[in-house]
């Protein structure tokens, strides 16, 4: 039991330590972290359903008629840590307007063919869905003065 908390501890100060290593140029010195602790079980998720999944993402917004105010992106050996960056100034202005752009992003992807065929369309949320693909972490940041880590448990 012992071992087994270590070796969690030791996980997790790894997993923070390597994404201190994009602070600074990727994004600024996080500012604040919360936990996202709800799990939805869904086997098969690895490297590549998440980068897949980022593609969709990115494709979804070069074939928007705008052009895109945030970009995705996913750092880490294995594509755990997702990275939201703005690229204006009004976009993610508040971490109040980041959290709502997120909520806009559990509206999309309720009717995705995952949460239809899991019916997970009234109760699962972007946040739930990013745990579900077992990304460790979310950085959303404003590019500027703030960043915000949300921090997935699988537990």
């Amino acid at each position: 039991m012992i071992r087994a908390l270590m070796f969690a501890a030791l996980l997790g100060a790894t997993s923070a330590a390597a994404s201190e290593r994009h602070v600074g140029y990727y994004y600024p010195a996080v500012t604040s972290t919360e936990v996202f602790d709800r799990v939805i079980r869904r086997p098969g998720s690895n490297r590549d359903v998440r980068i897949d999944f980022l593609t969709q993402l990115t494709q979804a917004q070069l074939s928007a008629p705008e052009s895109p105010r945030y970009i995705f992106s996913a750092k880490g050996t294995a594509s755990t840590e997702l990275i939201v960056v703005a690229l204006d100034d009004e976009i993610f202005r508040t971490i109040y307007r980041a959290r709502a752009v997120m909520a806009q992003m559990t509206s999309n992807i309720r009717s995705s063919p995952l949460f239809q065929e899991e019916e997970l369309q009234t109760v699962a949320t972007f946040y739930d869905l990013l745990q579900m693909l077992e990304f460790d972490s979310l950085i959303i940041t404003d590019g500027h003065s703030w960043t915000h880590r949300v921090e997935f448990r699988r537990d």
